[in-house]
C-alpha cells in the first residue's frame, strides 16, 4: 500500500466523558491535517448522546426519553448514538495516507478487520450491502448503510467520518452489550450470548488496523 509505514500514535487511557472523547477526536483530526496518524479505542464514563454535525447544524430534537443524560456534538455526520455499552475506535489518516484518495474504502478496510476479528470469537457478521436503506431516523442505529457491521437484521457496528484539507478521521461503535437507555438494539451479549471484553478486542483492533493501514510506531 505504501513504500514505508506511516508513523503513527496510539492514544490509550480510561472511560471518558462525551466532551473529553470529542475533543481528543478533534485533536486527533488536527495532528493529521498537520501529517501525523492516531489511532485509539475508548469508552464512555457515562451514557452519552453524540449528535451528527448535521443534526446540529438543523438543530434536531433530542427526544425527551433521552433527556438528563448528557448531549454532546460530534465532528462526523450521520445519526445520533447513545455511547454507553460499547467499545468505540477512531482512526486519522494524514491525506498522504493512500487511502484518504478514496475515504469510503477506509469504512471498509476497518469495518474487514472488525469482522475478522469477531470471526475469531466464532461470530459471524457481515457488511449490510445490498440490503441497505434510506432511513432518516434520529438515531443511528436504525439507519441502514451498506457498510454497516450486522448480525442478521442487526446492526452492532456504525462509523462515520469528517473530512478536513485531505485529511480523513474516522470513528465508529460496536457494541457489547444492550444499553437501557436504547433497548431496541442489542448488542453482541444478547445476540450471540458471549461476553467479550472490551479490552481484549481493542487491544486486536489497534493491531489489525496498524498491520492493515501499514502504520508505523513513532
Amino acid at each position: 500500500m505504501t513504500n514505508s509505514p506511516i508513523t503513527y500514535r496510539i492514544l490509550e487511557h480510561g472511560p471518558l466523558s462525551g466532551e473529553e472523547n470529542m475533543a481528543i477526536d478533534a485533536e486527533m483530526l488536527d495532528r493529521a491535517v498537520a501529517g501525523q496518524a492516531s489511532l485509539r479505542t475508548y469508552q464512555w464514563s457515562h451514557p452519552t448522546i453524540s449528535l451528527g454535525h448535521f443534526q446540529v447544524a438543523t438543530t434536531v430534537e433530542v427526544p425527551e426519553r433521552f433527556e438528563g443524560l448528557a448531549t454532546i456534538k460530534r465532528l462526523s455526520g450521520g445519526g445520533a448514538i447513545l455511547h454507553d455499552q460499547e467499545l468505540t475506535y477512531s482512526l486519522a489518516l494524514p491525506n498522504f495516507h493512500p487511502l484518504t484518495e478514496t475515504p469510503s474504502r477506509i469504512y471498509n478496510e476497518v469495518h474487514q478487520c472488525i469482522i475478522d476479528i469477531l470471526s475469531t470469537y466464532e461470530i459471524q457478521t457481515q457488511m449490510r450491502g445490498d440490503a441497505a436503506f434510506v432511513d432518516k431516523s434520529f438515531l443511528c442505529f436504525l439507519r441502514g448503510d451498506e457498510r454497516d457491521i450486522v448480525i442478521g437484521k442487526h446492526k452492532i457496528v456504525g462509523s462515520a467520518q469528517r473530512r478536513r484539507q485531505g485529511a480523513v478521521l474516522q470513528h465508529g461503535s460496536l457494541l457489547l452489550r444492550q444499553s437501557v437507555h436504547t433497548p431496541e438494539f442489542p448488542g453482541l451479549l444478547e445476540l450471540t450470548q458471549k461476553d467479550i471484553s472490551a479490552e481484549e478486542f481493542a487491544l486486536e483492533l489497534r493491531s489489525r488496523i496498524c498491520e492493515k493501514f501499514e502504520l508505523g510506531a513513532k
